[in-house]
């Protein structure tokens, strides 16, 4: 289980003097906890690896934002902090898909579902979360499927 790797990664890197990769684990393990409570309030069940998988997503997405703001703010310190955490989060995802595989999925996806019009994007992106958690960009698989769908 993914939670398992991540608290056995920390318990590493605080044997290790690793600082930074002790904050950052620190910090996914609060965000998880803080969405399995959450959860817990809507009566559902602890996240699965596939939500946690989406939650890693959206961490690295919000560090590569700040990235971007660091850089245009003249901050290159920073910058490579968040970059460092990036790389840090990115080592439990998959690997991630090309866009010519993404498109292929997308492609079969579409096909699978019989999806003929923008009425049915929102089943095919349901089906691509379901088959391909954390393995791609659902930003950019949306134009994509859009661009299909027309």
């Amino acid at each position: 289980m993914l939670r398992d790797d991540i608290n056995n990664a920390l318990k590493e890197a605080m044997k290790a003097h690793d600082e930074r990769r002790v904050s950052t684990l620190r910090l996914v393990n609060s965000t998880l906890k803080n969405a399995d409570i959450e959860a817990r309030g809507h009566g559902k069940d602890p996240l699965t690896d596939d939500e946690l998988l989406s939650l890693l997503q959206k961490m690295i997405k919000q560090r590569q934002e700040s990235v971007e703001l660091y850089d245009k703010g003249g901050r290159p310190e920073l910058a490579a902090k968040e970059r460092e955490e990036i790389a840090i989060l990115a080592a439990y995802l998959p690997q991630q898909m090309s866009e010519a595989e993404a498109k292929t999925a997308i492609a079969a996806v579409i096909k699978d579902l019989s999806a003929a019009s923008m009425k049915d994007m929102g089943k095919v992106m349901a089906a691509l979360k379901e088959r391909h958690a954390g393995q791609m960009d659902f930003s950019r698989a949306s134009g994509m499927v859009k661009e299909l769908l027309k």
